[in-house]
């Protein structure tokens, strides 16, 4: 099968159209055929030798998480995921191949049916950064009525989601992002938009009940000035890996509870997520499609920052 692979990291050219065995599922996995696949951070970092690429067993190597495609293969004759059935969810990359291929497989609890209202291509921006912000904002912060959160780089893939998310359960959500951004955040249901380019968020907010921090203090010690915004007690949230060594004996040195967090593959969310956007609670948003052949353009414009909502890549047709 066709597929966007590398073999061995290296910067966004390493990325290249490849031959790679079509996967046997075993036991309870179902094999999918890819219509589209998201693209996410971590496959660029992953890719350029950080991520979780020292755990993957073998080159060439296709990367990627989402998808979105329809069933060839189910686990047995009454499973409710039959071939044709159109679905969405996450791979185990790196434990197996990645979706950025024609063909995947995937454990039955990872997937379910794709959202009716959305394409393919729509579907396959969903599942990491939606399951991200699902876990931050409903699993971890429990947001609810008159909850102030804030949201570091709410117009990326998983801030849309945690925006759309929190203000659905009722919570303040004050977020950062470019002032080109505003607009549009506010349509998804932030209260206040702070532009990271002419204030410190810490002048204007404070005595917030949770941070969800998508930058840590990679950039410009976001992480570090997050703590003095939180009410005592409050909680930080600390998603990019290795952007932060030692953030939970700052918070706690300051009265403030802290946590990281790792997405979950949970076909039940997703479902619950299907519903949220098929009633349009939520929407996603793609803000550029790149074919498969063109891997490697959509690593080169996830690293140049400033993206909106998801990228995606067109693996087949629908």
């Amino acid at each position: 099968m066709r597929a966007a692979v590398i073999d061995e990291p290296g910067s966004p050219e390493a990325l290249h159209l490849g031959e790679i065995p079509v996967p046997d599922p075993v036991l309870g996995e179902l094999l999918v055929r890819v219509v589209a696949a998201g693209v996410n951070p971590i496959d660029a970092k992953t890719r350029a030798g950080a991520g979780v690429s020292a755990a993957v067993p073998a080159y060439p190597a296709a990367l990627g998480y989402d998808f979105s495609g329809v069933v060839v293969r189910a686990p047995y004759a009454s499973h409710p995921l039959q071939p044709g059935t159109e679905v969405y969810g996450m791979v185990p990359f790196p434990r197996t191949g990645g979706s950025y291929a024609e063909y995947v497989v995937v454990p039955s609890q990872s997937v379910t049916r794709k959202p009716a209202a959305l394409s393919h291509v729509e579907a396959a921006g969903v599942p990491l950064a939606a399951l991200t912000a699902w876990g931050l904002i409903v699993e971890t912060a429990h947001a609810h009525e008159g909850q102030r959160i804030l949201i570091h780089a709410g117009s990326g893939g998983v801030g849309h989601f945690a925006v759309q998310l929190a203000a659905y359960f009722g919570a303040q959500v004050t977020v950062t992002a470019s002032a080109g951004n505003a607009p549009w955040l506010r349509e998804l249901g932030a209260s206040v938009v702070i532009d990271y380019a002419t204030t410190r968020f810490e002048d204007v907010v404070g005595e917030m009940d949770a941070v969800i921090d998508l930058v840590g203090n990679a950039t410009d010690d976001v992480g570090s000035r997050s703590l003095g915004v939180l009410r005592p007690g409050g909680l930080y949230v600390l998603v990019p890996t290795g952007s932060w060594d030692g953030f939970e004996e700052a918070a706690a040195a300051a009265g403030l509870r802290a946590t990281g967090y790792k997405v979950i593959p949970d076909g039940d969310v997703l479902s619950t997520l299907a519903r949220l956007l098929d009633t349009r609670s939520i929407q996603v948003y793609v803000d550029a499609v790149h074919d498969l052949t063109d891997a490697a353009s959509a690593h080169r414009d996830l690293e140049r920052g400033h993206t909106r909502g998801k990228s995606v890549l067109r693996v087949s047709e629908g």
